[in-house]
């Protein structure tokens, strides 16, 4: 088969898988949560069973890594990645949120299109398929070309659980013939819904450019920073612990180790006694010149995920059988592509700096994620946790990992952090998002959401509309004061609809109380009390001696304005009440600042508010007191605002 046919070949079974898979979760939707989770424990369960076979065959048709650490990495995504995840709500509504009046309800993306690495096979498949099938999606993987048996076999072994466990035919599915092409189409399908592209930066690239939603990853230049204060046995432990981890093929593993001047010697005697080979300059500059792939600018497949010996073999050094690690000393200002030892190498080769403090610890670390780590991971080993404090803030890492193997701490082994092949970098690094991928990342949220806030509805009328005129209330009850009728229009509404409509109670007592108030504040003189007349006492008689311009208001206005206002009723309901009886003191509190929730308060209660001219009314209280009739003015005028 020529290379064209086998693009051809390629493509057309990306087309197919992924309207199979489309087909698939349109019924897989409709499943409840206890049948998700039916399907994802036989996934898991399948997978964990299979987990040695599987790791085997990837070190066989790879040749990256090693079974033990393998059987580790599959273990983490068949049963670290479902414990995270099987107590998780994913299938209908998440949250109720009842003081907000919001519902929010799980939404599956459709298709999720999973590219698959050489370096992680197994495990990433594994990983990848419990997360999409637990958000209610179907998955179709396209594995590496140089790992295609082990990964298809890995999706195999998923995809016969799924469907004992009464999933439906093509859920998950898998390229038998992948290549770059056949790629590139899967993930350009309409029913593809997101990318989880776990690869090379070129990889990640094609996934960000296919117009598809996408979760990638960025490099990893891990630098490991042993501070001062740190337990230097241990920090030594967990980094070439970190760094000999299935021979550093996780992109998290540490590529450097940056210490302190004041403990260099004590770090380097640790490093030798735990297994650690330091290069002379001559056999880092032979080690350099192999390391990094001068046309491709990423790691030598020939070195990676390769045991420190085999690799020390390949460039022509001896070096003890015992060795575990091969460390290269650099100068501070070493960084950079000139010197590929600074940079990332997927397998147990190290870079060695030292420098006179913290601080220039810290510099060195930004420096050495700037130049291939972004966004990614760093490791910090201190007793000091002011110095952690200073350092997490400092780095351009989302994955701060403290006193732990780097590579243990950021896929969430020997940390609480979310367990996870697929590790984001941030806006630093070019991805969508900074954390490890969950099934929460492959789902969208509907949010259903009732009305907290009344809307003012107007109506704008034809002859309005075409003469450019501002909108008319379209209920009395919305309209500001300067618009409402006046007593004598509303006793006029209401004497024309007393025939068809029952009068209001009125409170009595509460009306007198508010008159008197008024009455009180203009001056005017209850019924039946006399005063003596002076040149400024505001009665009528001494108002039309003056000649005054505007008289005072009469009580009956008043009490017919104030009934008006807070019952809805008109002046002459109010007047055909018997007369009130007079109490000793009315009791009349005048807010001095109304905020939306006293108003909400008022409405449970059935309560009013009083305001006066120098209350304090939010906008917010003023609309929902409006539209309730809650605030009542004690010294209404037609340019009242509230």
């Amino acid at each position: 088969m020529t290379a064209r046919d086998r693009d051809l070949v390629s493509i057309q079974e990306a087309r197919d898988l992924v309207a199979r898979a489309a087909e698939a979760q349109k019924k897989f939707a409709t499943f409840s949560q206890e049948q998700v989770d039916a399907i994802v424990d036989a996934c898991a369960e399948a997978a964990t069973a299979a987990g040695e076979q599987l790791a085997r065959m990837a070190v066989e048709e790879t040749g990256y890594g090693n079974v033990p650490d393998k059987i580790i990495k599959n273990r983490l995504g068949s049963v670290d990645v479902y414990n995270a995840i099987r107590r998780m709500k994913t299938v209908g509504i998440l949250h109720e949120d009842r003081e907000k009046g919001i519902l929010e309800v799980a939404t599956p993306v459709g298709v999720v299109a999973a590219v698959i690495p050489c370096t992680n096979p197994t495990s990433t498949a594994i990983y990848k398929t419990l997360i999409s099938l637990k958000a209610g999606n179907a998955i179709v993987h396209s594995p590496h070309p140089s790992a295609m048996r082990c990964i298809c076999e890995t999706v195999s072994v998923l995809s016969r659980a799924a469907l004992r466990a009464g999933a439906p035919e093509g859920l998950i599915g898998c390229l038998y013939h992948p290549t770059l092409q056949g790629t590139q189409e899967m993930m350009k399908q309409r029913e593809v819904g997101v990318i989880l592209a776990t690869g090379g930066t070129g990889l990640v690239r094609a996934a960000y450019s296919s117009g598809k939603p996408a979760y990638g990853v960025g490099p990893g230049n891990v630098p490991a920073c042993i501070e001062r204060t740190a337990d230097v046995h241990k920090a030594v432990a967990d980094i070439i612990a970190g760094k000999t981890f299935d021979y550093g093929t996780i992109c998290s593993s540490e590529q450097s180790i940056v210490t302190e001047d004041s403990i260099r010697d004590q770090v380097i005697e640790e490093c030798r006694r735990q297994g650690a080979y330091f290069l002379s300059p001559e056999e880092a500059q032979r080690l350099a010149a192999v390391v990094i792939d001068p046309v491709r600018r990423v790691p030598n497949n020939q070195i990676v995920g390769r045991p420190a010996t085999m690799i020390a073999e390949f460039v022509g050094l001896k070096v003890p059988q015992e060795t575990r690690v091969l460390i290269a000393r650099l100068e501070a200002n070493q960084v950079g592509r000139e010197f590929p030892l600074s940079a990332e190498k997927l397998s147990p080769i190290l870079a060695f700096y030292s420098v006179a403090n913290f601080a220039a610890a810290i510099d060195l670390c930004k420096r050495l994620l700037q130049f291939g780590g972004l966004g990614h991971t760093v490791a910090l080993h201190t007793q000091n946790p002011a110095a952690a404090r200073e350092f997490g803030q400092a780095v351009p890492a989302f994955r701060v990992c403290v006193n732990t193997a780097a590579v243990h701490g950021s896929i969430g082994y020997s940390t609480n952090l979310f367990p996870a092949m697929t590790l984001g970098c941030g806006a630093a690094g070019g991805n969508i998002t900074s954390d490890n991928i969950n099934p929460m990342h492959l789902l969208n949220v509907k949010r259903i959401a009732w009305e907290s806030r009344p809307v003012e509805h107007r109506t704008i009328s034809a002859d309005q509309r075409l003469g450019g005129s501002a909108p008319s209330p379209a209920s009395p009850a919305l309209a500001p004061p300067s618009s409402r009728p006046t007593p004598a229009e509303a006793s006029a509404s209401v004497a024309a609809g007393s025939a068809t409509s029952a009068p209001a109670v009125l409170d009595r007592s509460l009306i007198a109380k508010v008159v008197h108030r008024v009455l009180e504040q203009h001056g005017i003189p209850r019924g039946g009390e006399h005063h003596s007349h002076g040149p400024s006492c505001g009665c009528e008689h001494h108002a039309a001696a003056a000649g005054a311009a505007v008289a005072a208001p009469s009580p009956s206005d008043v009490a017919a304005q104030i009934a008006s206002r807070v019952f809805g009723t008109a002046p002459a309901a109010a007047a055909a009440q018997a007369p009130v009886k007079e109490s000793a003191e009315p009791e009349i509190n005048v807010a001095p600042f109304v905020s939306e929730t006293e108003v909400r308060v008022a409405i449970r209660k059935g309560e009013k508010i009083f305001i006066g001219p120098k209350t304090i009314v939010t906008p917010a209280a003023r609309d929902l007191g409006i539209a309730h009739d809650i605030l009542i003015d004690t010294q209404p005028s037609p340019a009242a605002k509230y």
